[in-house]
């Protein structure tokens, strides 16, 4: 059923209820009513028993018994509420009856003088008829009798088949009538699929200007909302992807462009730089140039790589962590005043890939810093939660203020013209562990700021 459409299958599983509904009622309805009327059946032979006693107290005199008048005047009972009645004398066992077959008034003759209790409900078969009927014991100016109401099943059947007629009658055009609802609740159900499937389709062909807009707020206008996302999202990623290209290709071509003019001069003796030895230091210095930028390329596709899948993750000392980096790049800047104020924090992360941010952020700072680099790693006291705040300043110029807001895009060149990679590797680095970074003006110099859970 899968493989029909999706107003069928709704159609066909309503019809398919409807129809067990139906099919159930109809096993069970039969058997709930006889149980119903074969109780109302003792019960009204009950109330007409009562009737008939109630008779013989009122009218029967004493006489009647001895001169063995009691209503077997050759004559039957009179039946009451389509109830019929005979009598059973205890003391002579007389049977005063209607005409009913012999075996069944011996057995009821034969239940009476064993019943203990003073009214008894019994069923039974004559011929092939079923008959209900109760032995009520009595007791008359001291005379006893058994009074025995009865019931024929013809009477509970009747009452079962017309209503049974009816139920089925009502089902049949409940059932009928219901598949014109079921067909528009499949359609009004269907129809905003069918609509989505078609943009769906749309965006994967790359066509994903059209937006999509369903005025609803059920499950179905959610599932509209997140398809919007998602394509706002792809269109999003299109133009990164164009501007990612545009960028490497532009960033790229640059220091090949330069390489291999430098060695077409020097291919034709010429030297750019005066001699062999400087034009062969400028070729090295863009081959290197050139390293590092694909090196970023790599690292951020890598980046995105992990993002998708569960990072391995261990305890990482950001107090020895910084101290080391901080080392390596003292040793070539010895011209600048490094100030350090760490607190003990250890964290959870991949160590490689915060010595990445740290050297990131540390070769801006080197770049931009006139005499002095400021790091202070604090436990943070606006947070309830355990973070820590890592600061580094330095005391260059400010950032222009436009330029702060997308300081962390790829491809940004600085003053500098740097490429634009490391600032941008850094804040993906710090996202994927659950911290944000910053920067911010100071009334002397720049900082960053980094804020991320520690253990």
């Amino acid at each position: 059923m899968k493989n029909l459409p999706l107003s069928l299958q709704i159609w066909l599983v309503f019809a398919a209820i409807m129809l067990a509904i139906s099919i159930l009622l109809t096993g069970l309805f039969p058997w709930t009513l006889r149980d119903f009327f074969t109780r109302e059946i003792y019960a009204t032979i009950e109330s007409g028993q009562n009737l008939i006693l109630n008779r013989f107290h009122n009218e029967s005199p004493e006489e009647a018994w001895e001169d063995n008048l009691l209503p077997r005047e050759r004559h039957a009972l009179q039946d009451i509420r389509t109830v019929n009645h005979f009598i059973i004398l205890s003391e002579t066992q007389e049977i005063i009856a209607q005409r009913l077959p012999i075996e069944f008034l011996n057995k009821v003759r034969l239940e009476a003088s064993q019943q203990v209790e003073d009214s008894q409900r019994y069923s039974g078969q004559v011929d092939d008829r079923k008959v209900f009927y109760v032995i009520n014991k009595g007791e008359m100016r001291g005379h006893e009798f058994f009074l025995v109401s009865y019931m024929w099943d013809a009477y509970r059947e009747d009452l079962v088949q017309t209503l049974f007629r009816r139920l089925l009658l009502i089902m049949s055009l409940v059932f009928l009538l219901s598949w014109i609802p079921s067909l528009l609740l499949a359609r009004y159900l269907s129809n905003p699929l069918v609509a989505l499937e078609k943009r769906v389709k749309k965006l994967t062909n790359r066509d994903w200007n059209e937006t999509i807009q369903l005025q609803r707020k059920d499950e179905i206008g959610k599932l509209g909302e997140s398809i919007e996302q998602l394509r706002t999202q792809l269109v999003r990623q299109d133009e990164a992807q164009q501007s990612f290209l545009q960028h490497t290709s532009h960033e790229l071509k640059t220091p090949v462009m330069i390489i291999r003019s430098y060695v077409q001069a020097i291919g034709d003796g010429i030297y750019p730089k005066g001699d062999l030895t400087n034009s062969l230091q400028v070729i090295e210095e863009e081959a290197e140039r050139l390293e590092k930028r694909i090196y970023s390329l790599l690292y951020l596709t890598k980046l995105d790589y992990l993002a998708t899948h569960k990072p391995f993750w261990e305890t990482v000392n950001m107090h020895n962590l910084i101290i080391d980096v901080v080392e390596r790049f003292r040793w070539n800047q010895r011209q600048l005043d490094w100030s350090l104020d760490l607190s003990d924090i250890e964290i959870k992360g991949d160590i490689e890939q915060w010595c990445v941010v740290l050297e990131n952020l540390l070769d801006n700072q080197i770049r931009y810093a006139q005499h002095q680099i400021l790091i202070s790693l604090k436990k943070s006291e606006e947070s309830t939660e355990k973070t820590a705040l890592l600061r580094i300043w330095n005391d260059g110029p400010n950032i222009e203020e436009e330029t702060i807001d997308i300081l962390f895009n790829k491809f940004r060149k600085g003053s500098k013209g740097e490429f634009g990679l490391g600032l941008a590797i850094s804040h993906r680095i710090v996202s994927l562990h659950g911290g944000r970074i910053w920067v911010k003006n100071e009334e002397e110099g720049v900082s960053f700021y980094l804020a991320f859970p520690f253990v």
